[in-house]
């Protein structure tokens, strides 16, 4: 890495390299074109100079990709074997890769005199968001990445209903820090967009308040504690009333 952005030339090779320049300036201006024309041609000239010397691209090295995302990253950067590797715009080229839903951030560095490295990092995925009939990977921030395929992500916890793909990342890091009840969780559902419903795998059923979650939480936690109230079943558990647990056995009507 420590060659990134550096080339190692001959002091005769500068000196062409330096009168190739001027030559090509000289050209244009005795033309009489316009300033931007100027420019073209410079950019022209020392992409065929660069190139002469052996600097084009031949290697794109994409890192911290997965391998879902990364063919959308390549063909966003667009690139080619054989272009002038001094003449590509780095800024446009990490606007580019930024601009796939798998892209949080990322970085372009050339490496001369032949490789390109495209560094990403990607939108956490949090859970799949089921709405509407549809389901969707969303990220901690809820916004929905596109492209990624939801039933790719099995082990990922499932948010149902409108206002679940904002509020997961609130409850979400509550349950991951309950083990226990995280893996007898089957789908949270959102209710009136106000609060949440955790269906179990067994079929139980656990009512949140809309507010004070973790203090809920922090209350079936200890009744847990107390009767292994997971281990036994129920068929469902309120926690909508502050500082009360009222809890229904399995097989009440």
């Amino acid at each position: 890495m420590a060659a990134i952005g550096r080339v190692d030339l001959s002091p005769r090779a500068v000196v062409i390299a330096l009168a190739a320049g001027a030559l090509v300036v000289a050209g244009v201006l005795a033309t009489g074109a316009r300033a931007e024309r100027i420019g073209q041609s410079v950019s022209g000239g020392v992409d065929r100079l660069t190139a002469g010397m052996g600097l084009t691209l031949k290697r794109v090295h994409v890192t911290g990709a997965s391998a879902e995302a990364e063919p959308a990253i390549q063909r966003a950067l667009g690139l080619h074997a054989g272009q002038p590797i001094v003449g590509l715009d780095l800024d446009v080229l990490r606007q580019r890769v930024q601009s796939v839903g798998w892209v949080k951030e990322a970085r372009v560095v050339r490496l001369l005199p032949d490789t390109l490295i495209v560094e990403v990092k990607e939108h956490d995925r949090l859970a799949v968001w089921q709405v509407d009939g549809q389901i969707k990977v969303i990220d901690a921030g809820g916004k929905v990445i596109e492209g990624a395929d939801a039933r790719r992500y099995p082990v990922l916890p499932l948010v149902v209903g409108r206002g679940a793909d904002v509020a997961a990342g609130e409850i979400l890091p509550l349950l991951s820090q309950r083990p226990r009840l995280m893996g007898r969780i089957d789908a949270l559902v959102r209710v009136d967009e106000r609060r949440w419903d955790l269906r179990l795998k067994d079929g139980g059923l656990i009512q949140l308040p809309a507010v004070e979650q973790e203090a809920a939480l922090i209350r079936l936690d200890a009744l847990d504690q107390r009767e292994r109230l997971l281990d036994l079943g129920f068929a469902r558990v309120d926690l909508r009333t502050p500082e009360a647990v009222a809890v229904r056995p399995t097989g009440d009507v």
